[in-house]
């Protein structure tokens, strides 16, 4: 019997957290074992063989050269925590997805920037927070997620006020909603690493957004 890839998921500490449990219920589909980390939820110390940076509060503006006076909610010892892991998995070469705040952060870490608010810049899509599948987002052609989604068209969910400006070293865009913001980056090289603006663990119902999931099990493995 194969066995099942752990994969840990970083996010808030609150033990109302529904992301935490959509993504556990969507990796378990996968066919995979997710682990809760947090500031509250310390590892287990069983090796992990992939990785969720999960969604939530804004990235500290002093991480990427951001405007320190700029009104952000954000969390400090999360973004500590996720930084070392981020940086861990890189290292360890170990398969990653970041959701949203996710994606923002490993783009952080890998030298890019942020803006801190896109709402005045939006122009075509409406910036109102929602659950469900109402944004439009093009994907590259001949892209790695563009293999995972199976399309180059998606609809997907809307969660943030903040967007990926400029990317890190070794990420590519490879995905963009009506405005031309980021949605989706991916490692250009061999490092198993993707991530996506949107919130696919509220969307696994969805067979584009639950083959992220996959791809992760499956990479983990």
């Amino acid at each position: 019997m194969v066995e099942r890839p752990r994969i840990g998921v970083t996010g808030n500490g609150r033990r109302w957290a529904p992301s935490w449990w959509c993504t556990s219920l969507a990796l378990r589909l996968a066919g995979a074992v997710p682990e809760r980390i947090s500031v509250r939820h310390p590892p287990s110390g069983k090796p992990l063989d992939g990785l969720v940076i999960g969604g939530g509060n804004d990235i500290s503006p002093e991480h990427y050269r951001g405007e320190i006076d700029e009104k952000v909610v954000a969390d400090p010892a999360r973004d500590t925590l996720e930084i070392e892991w981020i940086k861990w998995a890189m290292e360890q070469r170990v398969p990653v997805l970041g959701i949203c705040r996710g994606a923002q952060l490993i783009n952080v870490v890998l030298g890019g920037d942020l803006h801190q608010d896109i709402r005045p810049l939006r122009k075509q899509t409406y910036n109102r927070p929602g659950l469900l599948p109402t944004k439009q987002v093009r994907v590259v052609k001949g892209s790695a997620l563009a293999r995972v989604f199976g399309s180059l068209h998606l609809r997907v969910n809307s969660l943030h006020h903040q967007a990926i400006k400029s990317t890190g070293e070794g990420l590519t865009a490879v995905g963009w909603d009506l405005d031309g913001f980021v949605q989706a980056v991916e490692h250009e090289g061999e490092m198993p690493v993707v991530g996506v603006q949107w919130h696919p663990e509220y969307l696994f119902y969805l067979p584009s957004q639950f083959a992220l999931f996959r791809w992760l099990a499956r990479r983990s493995r």
